[in-house]
């Protein structure tokens, strides 16, 4: 009897372990059919939730990648209609912020500012671009659902497949071409969008979809971009933050009367051509500019940025962005200000110090984004999964050598006369500045041929600017007449 028992605690024990395992779906589609109003019109429009394999060489699965594709049901043809192929950065982000956010037809419950509120959950976007265009949101492997697979023996496959500048942009081009063979969507219009670092993904993916896949784009959104391998060090960095600060700092009430009581939008140009025509130069003096010349520098640096002619003397005229987030409200009210959004404000264990504790804003944005994406797609979207969703995913070490992506874009855009390229970056933006994003469309085409095609709108808000609601209706606009302006002249072929 004692040996029977064992032998039932046993079978007990490898049962229940059988049923812990988490079951990564590989190749399964989930469709719901809803409707929604978007500027005054009703949509109807199809879900669909699914898992779409990554195979390697020898056509065997190595990943099962999670997306949302949302298609607008009432269109006769594919053929006219644009497709939207969207991406979160990270690198390690899944798809989410932009998701239920930005561009999906359905975005969190959240104040008018972007602020948390409770019950979390998700409310109707009436400024969806699901009018005017068709959506797929992806999760590249280890974001959201998308899970790396074992082969027959357990053994995962090598993390350098996936996780490194060009490891990324080549599978996930490859993995985009299945996907729009399986849909049906080769003839239709393409664009891709990308914050963050999604903007170094798509701009490489822009030159790989076109050359390896012979897929050609109509336009490419970088979002609050990084600078895409575009070199900016040194004095340009230092020189290049001063606008940020500004913006910043106005939205604080931080600076002199005289400069609150112009408008932001006033303000920002006459701190931008400060920068470039009398900091810029003085800052690539170094140690040699004149002394004259320097107070007078550090003066003017305090009146825009609000920091005290003391600090930015004790840094040599170079001002961490961290330091500033730290030390702009620190003898006003002690709180520090948020990194990817300074608008949002931090409580530290001391006012002294060099940089915040936490990041204001991030964890804002985790309060209301993780309970939303967690109910949306289990329950309205129905899939069903015990896999945690991840918000920020195991992706690291990334290897970030051999970064051309910017060139990659400008290379894609050479050959091809239809292409397109916008940036949307907001004021705030304390990661990825706006006057750097500003910077890198300057430089991303240096024989200044392509102006025409390139774009840059910014906005009243930080890093995710559509969260602000009054950016979240004009940045969706602008989406839209992204789209219109670059599909005037598809009609007469890419040509010169």
């Amino acid at each position: 009897m004692k040996y029977f028992y064992t032998f039932l605690l046993f079978l007990l024990v490898s049962i229940n372990i059988q049923a812990q395992k988490l079951a990564i779906p590989i190749d399964t589609t989930i469709v719901t059919k809803h409707t929604t109003t978007i500027k005054g019109q009703n949509i109807p429009y199809t879900a669909t939730i699914g898992f779409q394999p990554v195979w390697d060489k020898d056509g065997m699965p190595i990943a099962s990648l999670n997306y949302t594709y949302y298609k607008r049901s009432n269109i006769a043809s594919d053929t006219k209609r644009p497709l939207i192929i969207s991406f979160n950065g990270g690198p390690g982000s899944a798809s989410v912020w932009m998701h239920v956010a930005y561009t999906g037809p359905r975005i969190l419950e959240i104040d008018n500012e972007g602020f948390p509120i409770q019950p979390y959950g998700v409310k109707s976007n009436p400024n969806s671009i699901l009018d005017v265009a068709d959506i797929v949101y992806v999760n590249p492997v280890n974001t959201g659902y998308s899970r790396m697979l074992p082969d027959k023996e357990g053994k995962m496959p090598g993390r350098d497949f996936f996780f490194g500048v060009n490891a990324d942009i080549k599978y996930l081009a490859t993995w985009i071409n299945t996907f729009v063979t399986r849909n049906n969507r080769w003839r239709s219009p393409k664009y891709l969008i990308g914050e963050s670092y999604g903007t170094v993904r798509v701009s490489g993916l822009a030159l790989e979809l076109q050359q390896a896949h012979w897929m050609f784009l109509n336009g490419v959104v970088l979002v609050s971009p990084t600078n895409i391998g575009l070199k900016r060090e040194g004095p340009v960095e230092i020189a290049n933050r001063l606008p940020y600060y500004a913006a910043a700092a106005w939205y604080h009430k931080a600076l002199s009367q005289n400069l609150l009581n112009k408008d932001l939008e006033e303000l920002l140009p006459e701190v931008e051509k400060y920068a470039i025509n009398e900091l810029l130069p003085a800052l690539a003096k170094g140690a040699f500019l004149e002394t004259t010349k320097r107070d007078e520098i550090i003066k003017k640096m305090s009146y825009y940025s609000g920091l005290s002619e003391r600090t930015i003397k004790q840094h040599n005229l170079e001002v961490p962005k961290s330091y500033f987030w730290k030390d702009l409200l620190r003898d006003r009210d002690g709180l520090t200000i948020g990194r990817l959004d300074s608008r949002y404000k931090g409580l530290d264990i001391k006012e002294a110090g060099d940089t915040p504790d936490y990041n204001a804003e991030l964890t804002a944005w985790l309060h209301a984004f993780t309970p939303a994406i967690n109910y949306y797609l289990t329950q309205e979207l129905k899939l069903k999964t015990d896999l945690p969703y991840n918000m920020f995913g195991d992706v690291y070490p990334w290897d970030r050598t051999e970064n051309m992506t910017g060139e990659n874009l400008r290379q894609a855009m050479a050959m091809n006369a239809n292409l397109h390229t916008m940036i949307q970056s907001g004021y705030y933006d304390g990661a990825t500045t706006y006057f750097n994003a500003k910077y890198t469309l300057w430089h991303l085409d240096p024989s200044g041929k392509m102006k025409d095609r390139l774009s840059f709108k910014g906005y009243r808000s930080g890093h995710m600017m559509y969260l602000r609601n009054e950016d979240l209706i004009s940045s969706n606009q602008d989406l839209r007449d992204f789209i219109l302006t670059s599909s005037k002249n598809i009609a007469k072929g890419s040509k010169y």
